[in-house]
C-alpha cells in the first residue's frame, strides 16, 4: 500500500506540477519575451517532453489508485469523486494530446503561426480546466479523511 501511494502522489506532482508551472511560468514569460514563431517552436518541444511524462504519469496515478480502491471495498466518497475527477482529466488530456496538440505541431511546421497560435491558445484554456480540477483533486485527497 505504500507503494501504490508513493507512486499515485508522484504520478499526480509530476502532471500536476508541470500544468502548474507551464500555465503560470513558463508561459507568460515566453509570451512576453519571445516572439510567435520561436515561442510556439518552444512550446512545441517542451510540451512534446512534458506529454511523455503525462502518459506515464496516468499510468501510475490510474494504476495505482485502482489498486488502492480495490483494497478498500467501497471506496469513501471522496475516493471516489477523486477517481471521477481524475478520469474527467486524463478524458481532457487525451483531447489535448490528440487534437490541439496535433494542431499546433501542425501548424509550426508548417510555419502557420495563426493556426499554430490559435491551438495553443485552445491548448492553454484546457490546460487550466485540468489545472484546476487537478488542485481540486489535490484539496479532496488531503482533506477527504476528515470525512470519513
Amino acid at each position: 500500500m505504500y507503494l501504490a501511494k508513493f507512486l499515485h502522489i508522484l504520478g499526480f506532482t509530476i502532471w500536476v506540477g508541470g500544468m502548474f508551472f507551464a500555465h503560470n511560468a513558463l508561459r507568460p514569460v515566453a509570451a512576453v519575451t519571445l516572439e510567435p514563431p520561436l515561442r510556439l517552436k518552444l512550446l512545441v518541444g517542451i510540451f512534446t517532453k512534458f506529454f511523455m511524462w503525462v502518459w506515464i504519469a496516468i499510468v501510475l496515478i490510474f494504476g495505482s489508485g485502482g489498486y488502492m480502491m480495490s483494497l478498500m471495498g467501497k471506496p469513501p466518497l471522496p475516493v471516489t469523486i477523486m477517481f471521477v475527477i481524475g478520469t474527467v482529466m486524463m478524458l481532457i488530456y487525451a483531447h489535448i494530446f490528440f487534437a490541439p496538440f496535433k494542431r499546433l505541431k501542425r501548424g509550426v511546421a508548417a510555419e502557420d503561426w495563426p493556426a499554430a497560435g490559435a491551438a495553443m491558445a485552445s491548448m492553454r484554456k484546457l490546460v487550466l480546466v485540468n489545472l484546476i480540477l487537478g488542485l481540486l483533486t489535490i484539496c479532496i485527497g488531503a482533506l477527504g479523511p476528515l470525512y470519513y
